[in-house]
């Protein structure tokens, strides 16, 4: 049952916004304090993702733990519970859609929950998305080891295309 009126109960949830939310900003306020640029809710994106870190090829979702399903920390209300796992099946498959053509755009995707942005754990957090943000910039930059021939003609293979073993030796 609810305590609040029909009407009462739509004017609560309008106000609920979905942009420059609190944990989107201390997420923002931390990284623009590290020195990191950022546009915020990049709309040619799948998703609108709340921050989008071009230089490092990361993208940012901050999810609230009720509206996207957090098995975690998420619940159903207990009343018009089938509208709402419903919704928030809907919300979760949207999410992972947009995730996956993200990926294949070549971004790399990072998800914070709203939970992990509480007092109790924020620093440790905050901290993790920066290792992150700085492990796949470093990532982008990684020699790129060529793979032997799975052929079995082709067991030992030298760093040269198409010699064999030179011998060099005095004449």
């Amino acid at each position: 049952m609810d305590i609040w009126s029909k009407k009462k109960r739509s004017a609560v949830i309008a106000k609920i916004r979905s942009r420059d939310t609190k944990p989107e900003w201390i997420v923002r306020r931390y990284l623009f304090s590290r020195g990191y640029r950022y546009r915020k809710n990049v709309k040619g994106l799948p998703g609108t993702p709340d921050i989008v870190l071009r230089k490092y090829g990361v993208v940012i979702f901050i999810h609230g733990c009720f509206w996207h399903g957090h098995e975690v920390d998420g619940h159903i209300p207990h009343s018009n519970s089938d509208f709402w796992q419903k919704k928030i099946e809907r919300n979760k498959l949207r999410d992972a859609c947009n995730k996956e053509a993200l990926k294949q755009m070549g971004w790399w995707v990072m998800t914070v929950w709203e939970c992990q942005l509480k007092p109790a754990v924020r620093r440790r957090t905050l901290l993790e998305i920066e290792y992150h943000i700085n492990h796949t910039f470093l990532k982008r930059f990684e020699p790129k080891i060529p793979r032997p021939y799975d052929n079995e003609e082709y067991e030992e293979t030298s760093g040269t295309v198409a010699e064999d073993k030179v011998e060099y030796g005095k004449q």
